[in-house]
């Protein structure tokens, strides 16, 4: 695989600091853990979910942590250690895991649930007012125009 110095953009910008991070977080796919398996799905126009399975691990076995634009979840069983088992053949893995998803602008989570071995993550994207596009009417000659509920005269 082709290794991309991202420095000279470092260098020439100002405030792009997190898309280059993202950008070196996606060129170094060979460090990007495969365990647990998860699934990113578009629910709506603007609605995400995000189902992680999970086999094995209960509601306080597992975290959810937002902060920054990044969602982390982190698995750590704590159950049946008192429990010693011989196993013969262990294909369910056991181990423990953190693993983050970096989040969209304006995109935050709504709820999060745990059935039959998957976790389903629900995220939604919503575009405060000010960001939204808006249609301006133009004037001609002396008729009036209305921007935001006042009334003007054009000039």
């Amino acid at each position: 695989m082709r290794q991309f110095d991202l420095a000279p953009l470092y260098r020439s910008t100002v405030g792009f600091d997190r898309l280059f991070s993202a950008l070196d977080q996606f060129v170094s796919a060979d460090s990007v853990p495969s365990y647990p398996p998860y699934n990113i799905e578009r629910t709506g126009e603007n609605a995400y979910r995000i189902t992680v399975a999970v086999a094995g691990f209960t509601e306080a076995d597992l975290s959810i942590e937002v902060k920054e634009n990044a969602l982390t979840l982190k698995g750590e069983r704590k159950g049946d250690t008192a429990r010693r088992v011989e196993v013969l053949h262990q294909g369910i893995a056991a181990r423990g895991f953190e693993r983050r998803f970096q989040l969209a602008d304006y995109v935050q989570v709504t709820g999060a649930a745990l059935e039959n071995g998957l976790l389903h993550i629900d995220l939604v994207r919503e575009i405060p007012e000010a960001k939204k596009p808006r249609q301006i009417q133009i004037a001609t000659g002396q008729k009036t125009a209305t921007i935001e509920g006042e009334v003007q005269q054009a000039a």
